[in-house]
């Protein structure tokens, strides 16, 4: 199975302006998520996909395969299908350039329902924090006993009626495994009303009755939007070292 792995890279964030190349521990933040996908054995290539010259040129200086990509894409997927007319592969995986905390194992987990070639979508998913079960920022996921998304929400889910304590609730990390065919049908398909409602995309999918199958993992991950994600995701890194 070819697999390859798309960053998308867009310089013009409205939230953080430049985050993709903002400095976390003295490195541009898609250095840390570049360095994560090209240590994936799994992987045959790991390309940025980006509508700027300065990312493509610290891309060069480092090394890294990039492709340049329409300005006017309204999300990282369309970026995404921009590069998949031009490269062939078996699978696609989104891994965004904003996730400094990506490992080789979020990409290993997303390619594993992908062994079966009956689906079409995959994404990931790790146990929510008490942190983040009211956080709306914090997207949460239900699936079924095969592992199958039933709904992405910001809301609190599953709701524990009796306040038992005792409910399991999962946030989902930002991490996709498409084939071709579904980026192209999702890119054809116009949004629909609840990825409006949410502001989440994959429930593109779900309106079309496309299944997505959710891998779980136990590394959870920071996005970063904010200053505030910056200097938390900042602090994780050094505590690393």
């Amino acid at each position: 199975m070819r697999a390859l792995a798309i960053i998308p890279a867009r310089l013009a964030s409205t939230r953080l302006p430049r985050k993709v190349l903002r400095e976390i521990a003295g490195r541009p933040m898609l250095a840390h998520v570049v360095e994560a996908a090209r240590q994936c054995p799994q992987l045959s290539d790991v390309i940025v996909a980006t509508d700027s010259d300065e990312v493509l040129s610290v891309c060069k200086k480092n090394g890294w395969r990039a492709e340049m990509t329409s300005p006017t894409h309204r999300s990282g997927t369309d970026r995404m299908w921009e590069v998949a007319q031009r490269i062939a592969a078996d699978v696609y995986l989104n891994v965004q350039g904003d996730e400094p905390l990506a490992r080789p194992e979020h990409i290993s987990a997303l390619l594993a329902p992908m062994k079966d070639a009956r689906v079409m979508v995959s994404t990931v998913k790790t146990p929510c924090s008490s942190a983040d079960v009211n956080n709306p920022n914090a997207v949460k996921v239900v699936t079924d006993l095969a592992g199958r998304a039933l709904y992405f929400t910001r809301a609190t889910v599953p709701f524990d009626r009796d306040n038992t304590g005792a409910v399991k609730r999962f946030k989902h990390l930002g991490f996709y495994g498409y084939r071709r065919e579904a980026l192209e049908k999702f890119c054809s398909w116009p949004e629909s009303e609840l990825e409006r409602s949410e502001r989440l995309e994959q429930l593109r999918f779900l309106d079309h009755g496309v299944e997505i199958y959710v891998a779980e993992t136990p590394y959870d991950t920071v996005g970063i939007d904010t200053e505030e994600d910056l200097k938390r995701v900042e602090q994780i890194l050094k505590s690393k070292v």
